[in-house]
């Protein structure tokens, strides 16, 4: 607009200079079109007054486009400028090192025109939540890593500094910046703002939410009224993990009744205005339109294959041609005069033209540096070769062997040093391995370098002294061992240190043979980087071919841009050169970043012939080049696109002659041309004629190319793809175009196929590596019946193209960028372009886009990572990653799997400066990518899911299911402990039917006898209790009871107290005086609000009478901090029972039949259900001596307990077990454990103890805590041989990796790998296994995941892929039956099926104690019966799944034992696709996803998975983790995850038995309590 009125041309010559280098910034990325704007107008200001108020009005003109949500400028708003060159930059205003090949305006047009489409159907993205110190960018310049690439630096630091301030100060102005940011910031505050999708009124999001609540309340139709989460009565200590996170205290709320009305009943305890919830409905209301292909019909049987295989479309395109005839190119002709060999043609020249240029090499500014002549050339590379052969090492043993292979180390800066070293490696005869400057130790691809030189067995390395110096150094000088690489002895190959021949040494030319003569290298798709041996033959034969095609004659001139070590840039610019005596100018990389227009200016000055250039070096030029009178290209001939086959390419050439072609420019001059490191130059158009027409361009269907056929694009405009051909093959060569997988049959002329060469002119294999040359040179295409259609061997040259009309060459892509999803194939440069059509200039740093694929789940997933610019928004980036998926998803037909941007300069980059993308790959598979934002969409472009399973109607009876079990030759799934035996001695029965009455028994019969030692962290025994003084302890309780606390018998008194003796004394106290003692974990002084609420639950719940604790306990529960969480005026009675007087009771209580009461025992199961159960006196006695029995106790015996002595087994083996055994029992309370680690073993040690008893907490603690320090252990004398049995006491599946572990790290202080074990019990019976000293060793099975999700049970072999180890829970107790039974039928199950496990014992507990007045519904709990089977006994559900395995070993009695596998809980196994799924297995899978997940946690809301990952390493890493988890879980489950929570370390509630408390981690969630650090919405 600025410009509408003024001639530039007129301007002053700084002026336009000034106006050029903001052109060339806004081309970059590096200033915005609005700054652009800005400075522009005041540039121009003083020459066009007249204009100057419109000028000042442009930026509010742009601000209407650019914040309303429709990114492209309306109609009516004036565009922000009209002139055809800035045209081109507000179709694409880019930048850097690899994205001008992309551009093309009408791509961009399509890429607008197909996001203009979506925008009709507006999709809500849910925006991820995150933690603002997760991602704050400090200023540019500390944040990323200077750029030391030779391409992308950035253009001074002053420019940088200033476009730096700029943003700041922007942002300083406007308040909507720091508004955002503290709405954010918040993690609490419903932030509407980020949640809302762009673009919608941010106003109102209450009706977005209505149809939230009418699936939430279909949802809550159907789940269990369970869910309001009652706290964890055993909710553990701050150090114990978990203490963070508690309920609120809404939910914590008394009465069931009145917590679900307030607040329950809007979203499934949610508060409406959540975010959490917002963003799960968006992502829900995202995925009602699931792009999956309609499900044809269910499986019912498992043995069909996991992957949907897609059904093939009928309508897909196929070839129609007939079979393709190979093609030939001209003869190569021969001339008289040319050279037996390259050396040859330099010694002619050397000799009689001595005087010629040979090489121009320019200065960073762009001004010619020196000139190599023809005589200068030969002399030192004569030099180079005779100091090579005969100056290092001695005359007996050289160094260096004709033949051997050498590495050149030198800059593009310094091609004079380069040839040289080249010419004097041919003259030396070894073998040349030209490879890039390394530029520090974990350089990007060193290692496949490293690969290389190993392979080419390279240990001598030739470089410049300037490039010597500059290579890093260790403190004392030397190089660097660079990674990978092998030992290299460097030499300097500087005039000065070259000695000349002496008279009579001549170098040995011979004529070209099939001898190697250079080893040029190349990356393959998987990142290693292969050497590829060119003959002597071959090189003389490849420039004689180039030569001929090209029409080069002698003393033509040439200028090159491209690297002068390897492909195009070394043919012509290093060999054919010389073989033509072609003076050659290079222009390096350096130059060309200073000095833009540099290559132009050369061609003008020199009136070169014939330039060498990529579409980035006719981009740039064109951007700087601004009203240039002065350049002239009339004198090219020959204007070679190297990269012409990129099918990218075609536009940047058409710019290039549009500005140009006033200069001078011939349009027939260009030349695109298409190359393959294996196959050298595959073809090259030749120049035409003046006037001729210009060769026709293919307009393809990408649709078609997708399928691998040519189809001309008619339909749809958007999706098209303009290529131009690569002229002829070159002379002498013959081609096909074969199948790119599979054998090499033969294309059709419609189809798109991989180019094959047989030629004299082509590398002949990859040097030392015989396996993957076969494969690569010595191709034999074969005809659609496969049979060879000749004897001669083709090479691949890596192209994927087709041969059109004319027999002109074209090129689609290459298979290095090929992509293949769901058999249809993908070109990652054709994704570049798309994604950068997508205005990248507010988001993308310098057009920095790497795209590739991961195998996930049985196929390609495509992944495009970009670097964002530092001044980026959150919302410009989220923006821009859901616009471009829509934009792919338009026009190429293809989803994608996860979109990433990094900080601007972090991916790793290849030595001229573009992405290292096989390093990029691996980074993001290794999670080292560390991206600042993340999208994964695997709900969209996962469509290979298994179908769901539907679940039969149950027509079948469950007897019926039995008959054919037992037909079938399946056994029922049942097993049985040993027989209890009969107690015949009326002594003991008397003695053991009341536990009270034990004691007292004891304290007659063995007063003294020490029944209990209570030891401190430092392994002192603090306390102990003969049984006397037990006794006597007991009564003072009792008579305080019956004095103070005015209580009936069976009232119910809460024990409040740490682990210790005077909890067993309260416990006796109580029996005494007939009162039901219900114990309770003291709440923490430390923490009160979070475990105080608990306590005070237990005790209204249980309707506790009175309750006896210590009296620092007592100071707290009446203290202002109490106050503060709980009521503290509506206490029972507190009694303290710290000095009691010495009383004894008046009588001792003895309760009339054994079906009385003995206990309350209260817990928190894993689902977070607070549940009390009954414990009768005959129970608790039958208990006592099921175990008795089991683990051989008698009186004479010691065992240590490390448990919490609180509820189920643990409190059992505290309390109850030694008054009843009258083994001493040695306590050991676990948070001593937490001071002192080697507490528990060392104890084991010192006191020899055979039976110990530990939680999964203890052993994790020892392992994590002891692992490493077992040496130093074994030094002070620890020695664990004693132990006979180690038991785990638990509720849940054994923990296999974790006793493992902990059997192999204390093995070498002497614990036998037999000696651990786990226990299991459940609320209904407390101990159901328990691993005695009799049984058989616990079995190990592996079972087939796949089946277990099925509810069958399928044994495998260990290493089995999908296989599960399970370990026996340990032998069943004496007295107990088990049954496995289907939880829905309630029949019994076969021995391959997974069911509920069914439990009859006499020590079964005898019902819950409940205030809900809910017995009713649990009551089939503890009594129940089978459907059909032996309806007559009852049974009691554990809620827990599992199965029976009859072993091959055998039991005490001689038969063979079934051994009881314990999979999980009923209740939270996740019900997903029709399957069953156990949280721990995906969470075992997540935890294995990255180092730097230290915990995790799954759970279901409505039908999304949603994954919590505690992050052990940085908060940068937090990121990295997105994709790992989903990753992983859709590989070994087949599940996508819907939401993935990054935590901080210890937000996972862990109950006192070591259990996770998922539910509660479900609520925290919801209620946005968790103060995540990244929260991810997968799409």
């Amino acid at each position: 607009m600025a410009d509408r009125g003024v001639d530039l041309s007129a301007l002053p010559k700084e002026v336009r200079d000034q106006l050029a280098e903001l052109d060339l910034e806004l081309s970059e990325g590096d200033i915005t079109q609005k700054g652009y704007e800005k400075k522009r107008a005041k540039l121009l200001a003083s020459y066009i007054p007249h204009l100057l108020n419109v000028n000042l009005s442009l930026p509010d003109v742009q601000l209407s486009p650019s914040h309303s949500a429709d990114p492209s400028p309306s109609p009516e708003a004036p565009g922000p400028s009209t002139s055809s060159a800035s045209k081109h930059h507000r179709a694409h205003r880019s930048g850097g090192a690899r994205d001008e090949r992309y551009r093309s305006d009408i791509h961009t047009e399509a890429v607008q025109a197909a996001l203009a489409k979506h925008k009709e159907e507006k999709m809500a993205l849910p925006m991820p939540t995150k933690r603002r110190s997760a991602f704050v960018q400090s200023p540019i310049d500390t944040c990323t890593p200077p750029d030391t690439s030779s391409a992308s630096e950035d253009e001074g630091s002053l420019r940088r500094k200033a476009a730096l301030s700029a943003v700041l100060a922007q942002s300083l102005q406007s308040p909507d910046y720091w508004i955002n940011r503290s709405v954010q910031s918040s993690s609490t505050s419903s932030s509407a703002s980020s949640t809302l999708s762009h673009g919608e009124p941010k106003t109102q999001p209450q009706p977005q939410l209505q149809p939230a609540v009418s699936v939430l309340a279909d949802v809550l139709a159907f789940t269990r009224i369970e869910n309001s989460v009652p706290p964890d009565v055993t909710s553990s200590t701050p150090q114990e993990r978990g203490s963070r996170v508690d309920l609120p205290p809404a939910v914590r709320g008394m009465s069931r009744g009145q917590s679900r009305s307030s607040m329950l009943d809007t979203a499934d305890g949610v508060p409406v205005n959540s975010r959490v919830s917002t963003k799960i409905q968006q992502l829900l209301n995202t995925l009602k339109r699931p792009k999956r292909p309609p499900l044809s019909e269910f499986f019912l049987d498992d043995s069909e294959e996991i992957v949907e295989v897609p059904q093939p479309d009928p309508n897909t395109p196929k070839p129609e041609g007939r079979q393709i005839i190979p093609v030939k190119g001209e003869p190569l002709g021969v001339v008289s005069n040319w050279p037996p060999a390259l050396q040859a043609a330099l010694a002619r020249w050397g000799a009689t033209q001595a005087k010629s240029p040979a090489l121009t090499a320019l200065d960073i500014t762009g001004k010619p540096l020196y000139t190599l002549t023809y005589g200068k050339l030969w002399s030192r590379s004569l030099k180079l070769a005779y100091t090579l052969l005969n100056k290092l090492g001695t005359k007996t043993e050289p160094v260096l062997q004709p033949g051997d292979r050498v590495a050149l180390v030198y800059p593009n800066s310094d091609p004079a040093m380069f040839w040289v070293a080249f010419y004097g490696c041919l003259l030396a005869e070894v073998i040349p391995v030209p490879i890039e400057v390394p530029l520090s130790r974990q350089d990007a691809g060193s290692q496949q370098i490293g690969f290389l030189l190993g392979s080419c067995g390279v240990s001598l390395a030739l470089t410049s002294e300037v490039c010597l110096k500059g290579l890093p150094k260790t403190p004392n000088g030397e190089i660097i061992q660079f990674k990978g690489w092998p030992r290299m002895k460097w030499v300097v190959t500087d005039t000065k240190y070259l000695t000349k021949p002496s008279k009579d040494w001549q170098p040995h030319i011979p004529t070209a043979n099939t001898d190697t003569a250079y080893i040029e290298y190349k990356a393959s798709k998987e990142g290693t980087v292969m050497g590829v041996a060119v003959s002597k033959i071959s090189m003389l034969t490849h420039c004689q071919a180039l030569t001929q095609a090209c029409n080069y004659c002698e003393g033509e001139t040439l200028v090159n841009v491209l690297d002068c070590k390897k492909d195009m840039g070394m043919w012509h610019g290093v060999l054919t050169s010389v073989m033509n005596r072609i003076h050659t100018i290079t222009v390096p990389y350096a130059v060309m970043k200073a000095c833009p227009m540099s290559w132009v200016q050369r061609v003008h000055l020199h009136k070169a012939r014939v330039a060498l250039v990529k579409c980035r070096d006719l981009h740039w030029a064109m951007m700087a080049h601004k009203e240039q009178k002065d350049t002239n290209l009339s004198s090219i001939r020959m204007l070679i696109v190297a990269d012409g086959a990129n099918p990218w390419s075609v536009s940047s050439c058409d710019a290039f002659l549009n500005v140009f072609q006033s200069h001078g420019l011939k349009p027939e001059v260009i030349c695109p041309c298409a190359t393959s490191p294996e196959a050298l130059t595959v073809a090259i158009r030749r120049p035409g004629a003046r006037g001729a027409p210009l060769p026709a361009r293919a307009i393809l269907s990408m649709g078609g190319l997708s399928h691998g056929v040519i189809r001309v694009n008619t339909e749809d405009k958007n999706s098209a793809l303009t290529v131009q051909d690569v002229g002829h093959i070159m002379p002498g060569a013959l081609m096909c175009i074969v199948k790119p997988d599979g054998p090499p049959q033969l294309c059709k002329t419609d189809e798109i196929g991989e180019i094959v060469i047989n030629s004299r002119a082509g590398g002949t294999m990859y040097y030392g590596l015989p396996g993957v040359t076969k494969n690569t040179f010595e191709v034999i295409p074969v005809n659609l019946a496969g049979a060879p259609i000749g004897e001669i061997p083709f090479s691949r040259t890596g192209l994927l193209g087709f041969v059109g009309p004319g027999s002109l060459v074209f090129v689609v892509g290459k298979i290095e960028g090929l992509l293949m999803v769901s058999g249809r194939r993908h070109n990652a440069d054709d994704l570049v372009a798309t994604a950068l059509a997508v205005e990248p200039v507010k988001t993308v740093y310098r057009g920095r886009i790497a795209v590739f694929s991961v195998t996930v789940f049985y196929d390609e997933r495509i992944v495009i990572v970009a670097e964002q610019r530092p001044d980026a928004s959150e919302e410009d980036s989220f923006q821009w990653m859901s616009r471009v998926l829509q934009a792919i998803d338009s026009i190429h037909q293809v989803g994608l799997y996860c979109l990433a941007l990094v900080p601007a300069n972090t991916l790793p980059k290849t030595p001229l400066g573009g992405i290292h993308i096989c390093e990029t790959k691996q980074n993001f598979l290794e999670g080292n990518l560390h991206p600042c934002n993340i999208l994964m969409c695997p709900h969209t472009c996962v469509t290979n899911m298994p179908k769901p399973r539907q679940k039969q109607p149950v027509d079948v009876g469950p007897a019926s299911m039995l008959v054919g079990n037992l037909v079938a030759g399946k056994r029922i799934a049942q097993a049985t402990g040993r027989e209890l035996g009969v107690v015949e001695d009326q002594d003991l029965i008397r003695k053991h039917q009341f536990l009270s009455e034990a004691l007292q028994w004891r304290a007659q019969t063995d007063p003294d006898h020490v029944i209990y030692v209570l030891l401190n962290a430092k392994g002192v025994a603090v306390c102990t209790a003969t049984c006397a003084q037990l006794h006597k302890r007991a009564e003072k309780i009792t008579a305080t009871l019956m004095e103070r606390g005015g209580l009936n018998t069976g009232d119910n008194v809460v024990l409040l107290y740490p682990p210790g003796i005077d909890l067993i004394a309260a416990f006796y106290g109580c029996l005494y005086a007939g009162v039901i003692p219900v114990t309770v974990r003291p709440p923490h002084p430390q923490n009160l609000a979070a475990t105080l609420p608990t306590v005070r639950m237990i005790i209204d719940v249980s309707k506790a009478a009175c309750i006896l604790t210590t009296q620092p306990l007592m100071r707290i529960l009446r203290s202002r901090e109490a106050a503060a969480s709980v009521n503290v005026k509506t206490w029972p009675t507190i009694i303290d029972t710290d000095d009691l007087p010495r009383r004894r009771p008046p009588h001792i209580y003895k309760p009339p039949t054994a079906e009385m009461l003995a206990y309350l025992d209260f817990s928190v199961s894993t689902t977070g259900m607070l549940t009390g159960v009954k414990m009768s006196h005959a129970a608790v006695s039958t208990l006592c001596r099921s175990i008795k029995l089991q683990c051989e106790l008698y009186s004479s015996r010691q065992i240590a307990i490390c448990l919490d002595p609180y509820c189920g087994l643990g409190f059992v083996l505290w309390c109850l077990s030694s008054v009843y055994s009258g083994h001493q029992s040695i306590l050991i309370p676990p948070l001593e454990l937490e001071s002192s680690l080697p507490l528990w073993l060392s104890t084991l040690s010192q006191y020899k103890i055979r039976d110990t008893f530990c939680s999964y907490s203890v052993m994790e603690l020892c392992t994590k805590g002891l692992g490493t320090q077992t040496e130093m252990l074994k030094a002070r004398g620890l020695n664990l041989s004693c132990v006979r049995s180690c038991v785990v006491i638990a509720e849940e599946r054994p923990r296999l990796a974790l006793t493992q572990s902990f059997s192999k790290l204390f093995k070498d202080l002497g614990l036998s790998p037999r000696a651990v074990s786990t226990a299991f019990g459940s609320r209904v019976n407390l101990a159901i296994c328990l691993q005695g000293t009799a049984g058989p060793d616990p079995s190990t099975v592996y079972v087939d995941m796949k089946s277990l999700r099925h509810d069958r049970v399928r044994l495998v072999e260990r290493g089995a892929p999908q296989s599960l180890p399970l370990m026996e829970s340990g032998t069943i107790l004496p007295g107990v039956r088990v049954i496995i039974v289907n939880p829905e039928t309630r029949g019994p199950l076969g021995d391959s099926h997974l069911g509920e496990i069914w439990v009859n014992s006499p020590h079964s507990a005898s019902g819950y104690y409940t205030i809900y007045g809910e017995e009713s519904l649990q009551a089939d709990h503890f009594n129940t019966r089978l459907s059909f089977g032996e309806p007559q006994t009852l049974w009691a559900r554990t809620g827990y799944l599992g199965f029976i395995k009859r072993t091959e070993l055998l039991d005490a009695s001689g038969d063979r034992h079934d051994a009881l596998f314990v999979v999980g809980s009923l209740d939270e196994t996740l019900e997903l696709r029709g399957l069953r799924y156990h949280p721990i297995d995906i969470e075992t899978s997540v935890s294995r996803a990255h180092r730097s997940i230290a915990e995790s946690a799954v759970f279901t809301w409505t039908n999304l998975l949603v994954v919590v990952a505690e992050l052990s390493g940085s908060e940068q890493e937090a990121l990295d983790l997105v994709p790992l988890v989903t990753n992983v879980v859709l590989e070994e489950h087949h599940l996508i995850v819907g939401v993935v929570v990054i935590v901080d370390p210890g937000v996972i509630p862990i109950n006192s038995r070591g259990e996770k408390q998922r539910m509660h981690l479900r609520d925290s969630f919801l209620a946005d309590q968790l103060d995540p650090i990244y929260v991810a919405y997968n799409m």
